[in-house]
């Protein structure tokens, strides 16, 4: 049987973790902040210069440095999920286990309940989605740009 002083280790292990987790999930949204500001800007960029001026050479740089800025989202928004699912959720559901009760064990119940039943779209899955079409939107991009740069011979 666990003492007094063991089970307050606990419940204070399980208060910094839990803290931990939140500020993760800030950090992991400020990031996303920041990659989709930088991919709006790139994108008004390249609108301007492709309407503004025939600058060919400098859609498809930007749309390359777009591209790359996209699939480093993707894999922001990909490792965020991975360490929150199993650093955190993890980590706080054994330490619930010892704990009268069990508050993120049964969120995550009822997480996992709403998404089979189709009431819950995911963010994480919509943020995947969102670098996706975005990643998408510069390869047509520059592909356009090189197709008018051959049609015109502008090399």
């Amino acid at each position: 049987m666990e003492t007094k002083d063991e089970k307050y280790l606990i419940l204070e292990q399980y208060r910094i973790y839990s803290d931990a987790k939140e500020k993760f999930i800030d950090r992991n949204f400020s990031t996303n902040r920041f990659y989709l500001v930088l991919n709006i800007a790139i994108l008004i960029t390249t609108y301007i210069l492709s309407t503004l001026t025939p600058q060919y050479h400098a859609v498809i740089v930007l749309c390359v440095i777009g591209l790359a800025a996209s699939l480093m989202w993707y894999m922001s928004v990909d490792s965020y999920q991975t360490l929150i699912k199993v650093k955190y959720a993890k980590v706080l559901e054994y330490l619930e286990t010892k704990l009268p009760e069990q508050p993120y064990h049964k969120e995550f119940v009822d997480y996992k309940e709403m998404i089979k039943n189709k009431k819950l779209i995911v963010f994480g899955d919509f943020q995947k989605i969102l670098t996706l079409t975005i990643a998408l939107v510069y390869i047509v991009a520059g592909t356009y740009s090189i197709t008018n740069m051959i049609r015109f011979q502008l090399f």
